[in-house]
């Protein structure tokens, strides 16, 4: 039976326990919400399958987040013990740290046992019903997947590209597909409509296309135009429906399953380290929480006055540290330097045997705090204070406990994002499918993302500590009594939030929308894809600037040539080949001064004129003739994609697209929101400061988790919004800035009734 100390000390150590439980899985689904759950309910799919995509990202995220969060709760805990000395009480009443023991370890039994079910069942389970689930939603709607304006090549040896797709459904408008299947000559269909007709029960695949043409041309030169009002093409349903459903991978796999994938490759004489490895590992990282308990109570238990913040930074150190011997130890097992076992368990075994010794160490001397050898001449690292000239000293008091905060904060939510990444793409590097300089240059490209996803939530979170401290330790009495209002402490904390509101404009105007498609286009390789359209140099179809269509092998950009350079030109305001002209090559010649056109020379080729009913008005092979088309740039650029493009860049293609007469409400949407998403700095902030002055009596830890309810509350509100502006339920205006308005009232509504 558990005494008052046991839980007093449970209870101390749960609040934080739960509260970075919270806020780590929820920076790790953020990126899923916005991904999937925004174009899951602009496209119709029923709310409770969304909701049913999102439970099942769960498991992933917690069989991370459990043991992180144990020690973290353990450090935090105990830090506020610490800092309030009570285990100097507690040590002057007889109580030793072997005593901590017991309350210590049924935490860490509960986490061992919650984690070791998520890895072992939930895991496996929830990931399968995940693809399957999202499989199904694909299948189901299998047309949504066309984008407008964009080439599509996800079906094998067929491109569709459609100039409008209504947000209602309903397949395609004014498409072009070029079908290049083996077997059969190569063709080009225009149609005014066309759709994918499923069937999940038969498993059949077709494409339906409405009045419309096809043209084919043999190696003799001879070319067929056939018209048609309806023509079904049968698709190989193998490309949409596995024979098994999705293909199963390591992390899917149940322990079970994963010995017989060991035995299929022993038999084929490859041997299976990382089957074997992720066996291992599913026993190894719930012992991690026995290991980060015992850890967690000889770094917590001490009388150091520094409390929660460095407790902070020494769990997210000993996480890093933890998952850097795991990846160490996978690539050792990649190399056949150790066996997998030796390498699931090592993070454990050497954590485990510091973790001892530094509990036989606390235990001797609770007293001391560990402190790290320093030449005699060095000085100890604090953090800088803030020393601006326009700034008072109740200012700079302020901004440099906020800016404390702040920065402990983005570390260890930038530092989730980073582990859950490598633990998600490092299997391809230890497989041999990617290199780790590919790794780290996705690192690279990836971080303006992460940073646009980390800073509302750190600036919210600073805020809420901030001011719950002041509340909690009395100075923010001692300044209303010295005449200070609340608005005015709060002054440098509203405009420190202003300046990282105006860094998210400045990120979404320059470096994110490029570091999100090199990031995108890197993801793609590392997962086993092909460059595709994200390479420029295999970039093979491009829409000109009057709606022509352009195809080409390759591009060199040195040289300024294309090779099998194809061009296919239109009636005015109408999907009917008006001429087609093919070249071996085209070489650049020079370009008009408005460089919106260019002289190309094209090489051993042909063009041909059609007339509306399709038949050949001329045909004129050339051995050399000179053509006007899109400049080199044109072609050396990449294609257009709101989620790659600055507001600017959107919104000089939106009022393109607009005057051409297409639906633009998703574009429209997407333009409010990346002036909109900067101002939730402001908007969280104003609603922290009375939040935190109403919480702060009960500590930085309850403002901490009433600020991830916030949180969580407004990313979903944004989804929403979003969801109902592209799907054109909504005005783009009020879709992207409905969260703002809604929160905002809420803010200004607590802001005049606090007491300040």
């Amino acid at each position: 039976m558990m005494r008052l100390l046991d839980r007093y000390l449970i209870r101390e150590a749960l609040a934080p326990f739960l509260i970075g439980l919270l806020v780590f899985t929820f920076m790790l689904v953020v990126p899923f919400l916005i991904e999937y759950a925004e174009s899951f309910i602009s496209k119709g799919v029923p709310v409770q399958i969304v909701l049913r995509v999102m439970a099942t990202l769960l498991p992933s995220a917690l069989a991370l987040t459990i043991p992180m969060s144990l020690l973290l709760g353990l450090l935090v805990g105990f830090g506020r013990l610490s800092a309030d000395r009570e285990f100097v009480a507690m040590q002057a009443c007889g109580v030793s740290t072997l005593r901590l023991l017991r309350p210590v370890g049924a935490l860490s039994v509960l986490g061992c046992l919650a984690t070791g079910y998520i890895m072992l069942v939930a895991v496996p389970d929830a990931n399968q019903r995940f693809r399957e689930i999202t499989f199904g939603i694909v299948v189901a709607r299998a047309e949504g997947e066309v984008r407008p304006r964009t080439f599509f090549e996800d079906f094998p040896d067929l491109v569709v590209y459609a100039r409008d797709v209504p947000l209602s459904g309903g397949g395609w408008n004014d498409v072009f597909m070029a079908d290049n299947r083996p077997g059969q000559p190569p063709a080009t269909y225009l149609a005014r409509q066309g759709r994918i007709v499923i069937d999940a029960e038969m498993q059949t695949l077709e494409l339906v296309l409405l009045e419309g043409t096809r043209h084919t041309a043999d190696a003799a030169g001879a070319y067929e135009v056939f018209q048609f009002d309806e023509l079904l093409l049968r698709l190989d349903p193998a490309t949409v429906f596995p024979r098994e459903g999705p293909p199963l991978g390591a992390r899917e796999m149940s322990i079970a399953q994963l010995r017989v994938r060991a035995a299929e490759l022993e038999a084929e004489g490859i041997y299976p380290h990382s089957e074997y490895f992720e066996i291992q590992k599913k026993f190894s990282i719930p012992v991690a929480c026995l290991v980060f308990g015992l850890i967690g109570l000889a770094l917590g238990v001490s009388n150091r006055r520094d409390g929660k913040l460095a407790s902070f930074v020494l769990g997210i150190s000993v996480i890093f540290v933890y998952y850097v011997l795991l990846w160490f130890g996978q690539s050792l097992v990649r190399g056949h330097v150790v066996p997998p076992w030796l390498a699931a368990w090592m993070p454990n075994i050497v954590l485990g045997g510091f973790g001892a010794l530094l509990f036989v160490w606390r235990d001797r001397v609770g007293d001391r705090p560990i402190r790290r050898p320093r030449s005699p001449g060095a000085r100890a690292f604090r953090f800088p204070a803030i020393n601006l000239p326009v700034l008072g000293i109740l200012d700079r008091y302020v901004i440099s406990t906020y800016a404390r905060i702040a920065g402990l904060s983005a570390t260890a939510l930038a530092g989730i994002f980073y582990i859950s990444t490598f633990l998600d793409l490092s299997d391809k590097v230890f497989r041999g499918e990617a290199s780790w300089g590919m790794l780290a240059a996705y690192f690279w490209y990836v971080t303006p993302q992460y940073l646009y996803y980390i800073l509302p939530l750190t600036v919210l979170m600073a805020a809420l500590v901030t001011v719950g401290l002041l509340t909690k330790n009395s100075e923010l009495v001692v300044m209303k009594a010295c005449g200070i209002s609340l608005y005015r402490v709060a002054l440098p904390i509203v405009g420190a939030a202003a300046v990282v509101g105006g860094t998210l404009f400045l990120l979404g105007e320059t470096v994110l929308g490029p570091s999100n498609r090199e990031a995108e286009a890197l993801r793609h390789v590392i997962r086993g894809g092909s460059p595709q359209t994200f390479d420029v140099l295999l970039r093979q179809w491009v829409v000109g600037g009057d709606g022509e269509i352009y195809h080409f092998d390759y591009f060199d950009p040195r040289t300024q040539q294309l090779s099998a350079f194809s061009v296919y030109e239109f009636e005015p305001g109408a999907m009917r080949l008006a001429r087609r002209s093919y070249a071996e090559r085209a070489v650049f010649i020079g370009a008009d001064d408005d460089a919106t056109s260019a002289t190309w020379r094209l090489e051993d080729g042909w063009t041909r004129e059609l007339t509306a009913d399709g038949e050949t008005r001329a045909f004129l092979p050339f051995t050399q003739t000179e053509a006007r088309v899109e400049p080199p740039s044109y072609f050396a650029t990449r294609p257009p994609d709101e989620r790659f493009m600055s507001r600017s860049q959107l919104g000089a293609y939106t009022a393109q697209l607009q005057a051409s007469g297409f639906d633009v409400s998703s574009q429209l949407v997407a333009q409010e929101r990346k002036l909109s998403f900067p101002f939730v700095t402001l908007v969280m902030t104003l609603i922290a400061v009375p939040f935190a002055v109403s919480a702060g009596r009960r500590g930085a830890m309850y403002s901490v988790g009433i600020g991830i309810v916030l949180a969580i509350t407004y990313w979903v509100t944004i989804s929403v919004f979003a969801a109902l502006g592209t799907g054109g339920l909504i005005g783009p205006g009020l879709a992207a800035w409905a969260p703002n308005l809604l929160f905002g009232a809420g803010a200004g509504y607590l802001l005049l009734t606090v007491r300040t």
